[in-house]
């Protein structure tokens, strides 16, 4: 007689309500601030986290400093949290949301395009697969006028005021070459959008208040032409620091050219507001820029 033995290795699974509590003090700083924003009493959150300590076997917080910094363990596991709690929400979405028909346009200016936009997409789109979503890549002025005049039904937008939602304060930045040397020629190299282009007034306005020449290498209305002239060193522009695209690299904090202003990153609706359909497309919008936003004030 042959005697078969399989052998079932042991697992634990981990509750997304203890890795969503660790994921919030994480973001916010502190158990009181998470406890806000989880509707807990600070205590409930607290006994979360040591739950989950005890689960992994680590400490995921140095509580010697008033700000709870993570720990090694816990700068590992931050990913992790932020990975499940995406899918779980995702999955309750799709078991639970209405089957949503229809067709919706998004604009957004084509420099942040790239960045922020596929994984916002590709949230939406395995939530409502019924939803055809179009997306429209235009100046930000240009794309404040559609919405207005009802050709779009939601906007994202480049500004330097937090207008309607800002989801992102980030700096605007000179960026080249890694290792370039246009930066440091005279009159300074530069390339701009268009005359629509939300950064080429403020780049414009800051190389003029300090009297530095400057000359137009590449006047465009998309980003591709102006990355081309960077990555090929004949040139520096302006552009936001998370939206630096690959391979470039922002100018030296040493160098002689002078600072860039805040731009906000808004959401803009429509002023008679949204469908249900539209609604969903927008959450999925500030779920995805939350994950990586610091909070704007």
């Amino acid at each position: 007689m042959v005697c078969w033995f399989v052998m079932v290795a042991s697992s634990r699974n981990i509750d997304v309500a203890l890795l969503r509590a660790f994921l919030t003090v994480a973001e916010s700083g502190g158990m009181t601030s998470a406890a806000s924003q989880l509707n807990l009493t600070q205590a409930g959150v607290s006994q979360q986290v040591k739950r989950l300590e005890t689960i992994l076997d680590c400490q995921l917080f140095d509580r010697s400093q008033r700000q709870l910094p993570l720990t090694t363990s816990g700068e590992r596991l931050l990913s992790y949290a932020r990975r499940m709690t995406s899918i779980n929400d995702e999955l309750w979405n799709v078991m639970t949301a209405p089957a949503f028909e229809g067709a919706l346009k998004l604009g957004v200016p084509h420099d942040i395009v790239a960045v922020f936009m596929p994984d916002i997409l590709r949230s939406f789109g395995r939530a409502l697969p019924r939803v055809q979503v179009t997306l429209v890549s235009k100046s930000t002025p240009r794309l404040i006028s559609m919405l207005e005049d009802g050709r779009i039904d939601v906007i994202l937008t480049t500004e330097l005021a937090p207008v309607g939602e800002p989801l992102l304060a980030d700096r605007l930045v000179w960026a080249g070459a890694p290792g370039g040397e246009a930066y440091r020629q005279s009159p300074l190299p530069i390339a701009l959008g268009d005359a629509k282009c939300a950064f080429r007034g403020a780049a414009v306005d800051a190389l003029s208040k300090a009297n530095l020449d400057w000359k137009l290498m590449c006047h465009t209305t998309g980003q591709e032409p102006i990355i081309a002239v960077l990555k090929a060193d004949i040139a520096v522009a302006p552009i936001l620091t998370s939206a630096i695209p690959e391979g470039l690299n922002p100018i030296p904090d040493d160098s002689h050219i002078p600072d860039l202003p805040t731009f906000y990153i808004n959401l803009r609706l429509p002023a008679g507001g949204v469908s249900d359909i539209t609604g969903e497309l927008v959450r999925h919008i500030r779920q995805g820029f939350a994950i990586r936003r610091s909070p704007v004030g």
